[in-house]
């Protein structure tokens, strides 16, 4: 196997980031195992796929604000994501 410096690791992630609402579940778990691997953390761009299902938000989710948290819920699963907003 060869081994990808960071540099190109980091350029493919965020190439895969581009167009991620076409992407399968699939598709985006091999590319988070990619990142843990070449150890990059993901950062923001963990925010655009549901932490439990994996499938890329479409845009028409429920997205509610409360009290220094965002929440949006998952149409495929249901699942509610939650993070704190930084002020």
């Amino acid at each position: 196997m060869k081994k990808i410096s960071k540099t190109e690791a980091e350029k493919k992630i965020k190439d895969f980031f581009k167009d991620i609402r076409e992407k399968s579940p699939k598709e985006i778990k091999k590319i988070k195992r990619f990142a843990m691997n070449n150890n990059i953390p993901l950062k923001n761009l963990r925010k655009k796929f549901c932490k439990k299902c994996l499938s890329p938000y479409s845009g028409k989710e429920k997205v509610r604000i409360n009290n220094k948290t965002k929440s949006i819920v998952c149409k495929n699963c249901n699942h509610a994501n939650r993070w704190k907003i930084k002020s």
